[in-house]
């Protein structure tokens, strides 16, 4: 009975064992999912991080000081911060699977001993019932020939018990080695993390005092930089007013039509079924747009923010400032119709282009590509973007309207360009 009770105390061990393993294996996969996104996450900011620091040095080759350069470096020190926010959510994550690779290789130690002893106990008790003469009797002195053949499958089972058991310990031993390979795999990554944390705080740092240096200098141009937003100002304006003018000129078209056919007059564009397609795809395409240009950072967010040098002065923006490089061209970020194509003297050209009941404004343009009621495609080349030779910058503007209302043209760009 009591032989029988082991039996069954080391079949329930064995399937425990199974369970844990698989348990184990279910959390490695789910650690290994989450650190390779943190390390995809990682890789995009350092490559933000290196195209950041060719801007800056595009910005530098100008001796004079200018606000993009404080602009640039306060978008540099934010993906630093993000960067070491990243790196401390690995060192965490690998604190937890460190943790728990400990109480693994506890747990199966704990197991290996206790089968190991229960081993131990049956080798004993085969020792002590080697005799093959006693086997013989044993089975001779059966009743019948069923109860012979059932003493007889008995010593066969025992025997492939024992190396069951046996092929068990073996294989805990295996897994057992496996998770210390491991735990010491984990405690290298976590140093190596460390030591990449510190040399990111210690940039950081650095960083945060070359801008307080530009930040004390670009002080006493305060004046000239309050012309330059005037300037900007102004600008925004006339552009929204180029805008107004295009979509009340759509739908002035759309009324002398609708005359022609004695149609009531429409209130707001109407849009063809063609047309109504194109606006579903667009919409769908949200947070997936690629980018209008092949690489860049925002420099500027849509909507009220303080002023990156005067607090006390907020800057309205009705779309994005995508600061990039030196002959990058623009380009559309869906395929639809060129709708207008101005330009805003001193600021150079713009370009609207409608997605049905969406537009998409590209404006800061030195030489433009495309006419009015061209068709174009989804990352076709549309304009050239005017180099600021001042301040060594070249910015594209970019907005995105929904009839008559303006949208954070952020929420509908692909995340990483």
């Amino acid at each position: 009975m009591s032989k029988l009770f082991m039996m069954k105390k080391n079949k329930f061990l064995f399937v425990f064992l199974l369970c844990c393993s698989f348990l184990m294996h279910s959390t490695s996969s789910f650690a290994q999912k989450t650190k390779k996104e943190l390390e995809n996450k990682k890789k995009q900011l350092q490559k933000e991080i290196e195209y950041t620091n060719q801007l800056l040095d595009e910005t530098k080759k100008n001796k004079k000081l200018s606000l993009n350069q404080l602009v640039t470096l306060n978008k540099k020190i934010s993906v630093r911060e993000e960067l070491i926010a990243t790196i401390n959510n690995e060192i965490y994550s690998l604190n937890k699977q460190i943790t728990d690779n400990n109480n693994s290789i506890k747990g199966l130690l704990n197991d290996l001993t206790r089968l190991k002893a229960e081993y131990a106990k049956m080798i004993y008790y085969a020792y002590k019932n080697q005799d093959a003469y006693s086997r013989l009797m044993f089975i001779f002195a059966a009743k019948d020939f069923e109860q012979a053949f059932s003493r007889l499958k008995y010593f066969q089972q025992y025997s492939d018990y024992r190396k069951k058991q046996a092929e068990k310990i073996t294989s805990a031993n295996k897994h057992l080695n496996e998770q210390v390979v491991e735990l010491e795999k984990k405690k290298t990554d976590k140093r190596l993390l460390l030591g990449s944390q510190e040399t990111e705080k210690q940039s950081l740092t650095n960083e945060k005092g070359e801008k307080e240096q530009v930040f004390t200098k670009l002080q006493e141009q305060e004046t000239n930089l309050k012309k330059d937003l005037d300037k900007k100002k102004k600008d925004s304006e006339k552009l929204q007013l180029a805008i107004q003018r295009a979509i009340e000129k759509e739908l002035e078209k759309a009324q002398k039509e609708a005359e022609t056919d004695n149609k009531p007059k429409p209130l707001k564009l109407v849009l063809t079924p063609e047309a109504q397609l194109l606006s579903n795809s667009f919409e769908k395409n949200r947070g997936k747009l690629p980018w209008p240009v092949a690489k860049g950072i925002i420099s500027e967010r849509f909507g009220v923010h303080p002023h990156p040098l005067m607090p006390n002065v907020d800057i309205n923006n009705n779309g994005v400032d995508i600061n990039t490089s030196n002959g990058t061209l623009a380009r559309a970020v869906f395929e639809g119709e060129v709708t207008a194509v101005g330009n805003i003297p001193g600021s150079g050209q713009y370009v609207l282009i409608r997605h049905g009941e969406y537009l998409t404004i590209y404006s800061n343009l030195k030489e433009v590509y495309v006419n009015v009621k061209e068709k174009v495609k989804t990352k076709q080349n549309i304009a050239s973007i005017i180099f600021d030779e001042d301040d060594s910058k070249t910015v594209l503007h970019m907005e995105v309207w929904k009839g008559k209302t303006k949208l954070d043209p952020e929420e509908w760009l692909y995340e990483n360009n």
